[in-house]
């Protein structure tokens, strides 16, 4: 039994006519008989019967009816489907995300891409970057929101937002009423960190610019989250670098001084594996540049 068999029969069984069906299916009048006799043959039983004058169903054609109609629905609609999943318009994806990326991007563009591809579906987990490398490159994660700088030779990352990093100190602290604050007058103070374990080359980053005001940078605690550092800077315990979008957060209760002289900035990308093949994550990642580019 054969597609092109069933739209032959079902076109017969709606128009009656042979001439008429052969015409709307751009067949000749034989070929469409033909068709029919092979699709009887294949089922075991007639299903039109037709003299010089009418064509009518059988009742093993009334009966098969409504069962070709749903088999032809349900072969377009697994067509449908599969070009869905082929041209990435339809899948699941595992997103990963940094914390400090959630009010800048993720929002955003999650947003974007459940409008624009609504037949595929996402679940989203909070990860640190480095476990998200992990993640990624044992193929348990399809995409990634980390911190950058980042070397992994396993993953393809692509560059999406950029800020200035951002001195921090809680309002109450005596270096709030500095005037012109400069990350020189940090030196010899009790740093908050965001810990070096969860996204070493960021953390390599931050404190290069402290190293380039010539003081290394007393660490006295680190952070799991930023919004925790971000909370324990608030608290009086001391003071930080941090991308300004993340301390913007706690306006109300620090001090933030951007960065804007430092040449050194602070990025999120979106990462995936060097050898996915799925085109989804491709969509995904067009989708979140046009976002970011808003």
């Amino acid at each position: 039994m054969e597609f092109r068999q069933l739209r032959s029969f079902l076109a017969v069984a709606r128009t009656l006519n042979f001439s008429r069906a052969a015409r709307e299916l751009h067949l000749s009048q034989p070929a469409l008989s033909t068709q029919i006799k092979a699709l009887e043959e294949d089922l075991g039983a007639a299903l039109l019967e037709r003299n010089k004058r009418t064509v009518r169903l059988t009742r093993a054609g009334e009966g098969f009816l409504v069962d070709a109609q749903l088999l032809l629905d349900n072969a377009v609609q697994a067509q449908r489907r599969a070009h869905r999943f082929a041209s990435g318009e339809a899948g699941h994806l595992r997103i990963a995300f940094v914390a400090s990326a959630t009010a800048q991007l993720v929002p955003a563009i999650t947003l974007a891409f459940r409008t624009r591809y609504p037949h595929a579906s996402f679940e989203l987990k909070n990860l640190p970057t480095v476990v998200q490398v992990e993640a990624l490159e044992a193929h348990t994660l399809d995409v990634g929101f980390v911190r950058l700088p980042l070397t992994a030779p396993k993953l393809v990352i692509t560059p999406l937002h950029s800020e200035p990093f951002a001195i921090v100190v809680s309002k109450s602290h005596r270096l709030a009423r500095e005037k012109r604050l400069t990350v020189a007058h940090l030196a010899g103070e009790p740093f908050i960190a965001y810990g070096q374990r969860w996204a070493p080359e960021f953390y390599q980053t931050w404190t290069g610019i402290c190293r380039n005001a010539s003081f290394t940078p007393v660490i006295v605690q680190e952070a799991a989250e930023m919004d925790t550092a971000i909370s324990l800077v608030a608290a009086g315990m001391g003071v930080a670098i941090l991308p300004e979008g993340v301390a913007r957060r706690g306006h109300k209760t620090l001090r933030v001084i951007p960065l804007l002289r430092e040449k050194i900035r602070s990025h999120i990308g979106i990462a995936v594996a060097r050898d996915t093949s799925d085109p989804l994550c491709q969509n995904l990642i067009a989708l979140a540049k046009k976002v970011t580019k808003r």
